[in-house]
């Protein structure tokens, strides 16, 4: 049987160190500021819901559905203000957290494949 990516991760605890790994890269590093300014001052909520919506896309729990239902992504991001300088930096601070967190290769390749693409469906600004 061909492992979920869920389990090439490594399971909840692995995944949760990835996001916790990711908001901490963002609340910290200057080069992701434009990035923080989306965030609630607060980012509990932010870790859980991401940590959530990551388990069950990977092929684990589906703890955000049970929670919220669909997560309608792009309908749930409307609200902010996402250009090319955002989905960039979401981007570059999700490499960096599968970089510390030594997700190996090809493993890490391929979700930042998955992370871009869905990343460039989530803009909702045009930039001039």
């Amino acid at each position: 049987m061909i492992p979920t990516v869920f389990e090439e991760l490594g399971g909840e605890a692995a995944l949760r160190a990835l996001v916790d790994t990711f908001y901490d890269a963002m609340d910290r590093e200057p080069q992701f500021a434009g990035l923080r300014a989306l965030h609630p001052a607060l980012l509990s909520g932010s870790r859980n819901k991401l940590f959530w919506f990551l388990c069950g896309w990977s092929g684990g729990p589906d703890y955000f559905v049970e929670r919220f239902g669909h997560p309608r992504l792009r309908a749930r991001h409307l609200q902010f203000a996402i250009g090319v300088a955002e989905r960039d930096q979401w981007l570059q601070c999700m490499a960096q957290a599968m970089a510390s967190c030594a997700i190996a290769e090809p493993l890490r390749s391929r979700l930042l494949t998955s992370f871009a693409q869905t990343a460039d469906w989530m803009r909702n600004r045009s930039e001039v």
